[in-house]
């Protein structure tokens, strides 16, 4: 596996939206553990998203039914659509993959590529 690339931060007004795309290399078809955590300045880095299995996918409260996560087999890309912005979203967003844990993967040592990570700000 290759380290992630994200693309797509920038700043908005609250209640915009954005779209987060990562370029990763593991097998979809392996289903292994794919998704989005934050950071925002003095804070820990969080789950945003994560796609956990087929079937399983995980979603922050902080963030349902405004932020939805999906994978592009065709183009080996995991993306993150944002609406609804609000300026408590304003951070570093990261994404990652897993080769370490399979099951229930919500914490950031569970994952062990990284990409550089996009910043996302957010002005009210």
């Amino acid at each position: 596996q290759v380290q992630p690339v994200e693309s797509g931060g920038g700043s908005v007004q609250a209640g915009e939206s954005l779209r987060l795309s990562c370029a990763v290399s593991w097998n979809p078809d392996t289903r292994s553990p794919a998704g989005w955590f934050r950071q925002a300045p003095g804070q820990g880095r969080e789950a945003v998203a994560i796609i956990l299995s087929r079937s399983n996918t995980y979603v922050a409260d902080s963030v349902k039914g405004r932020f939805t996560i999906s994978q592009d087999n065709a183009k080996n890309t995991l993306n993150l659509e944002m609406n609804s912005l609000k300026p408590e979203d304003t951070a570093l967003y990261y994404c990652a993959t897993s080769t370490i844990c399979s099951g229930l993967c919500y914490h950031p040592r569970d994952f062990d590529h990284w990409g550089q990570g996009t910043q996302v700000t957010v002005s009210s």
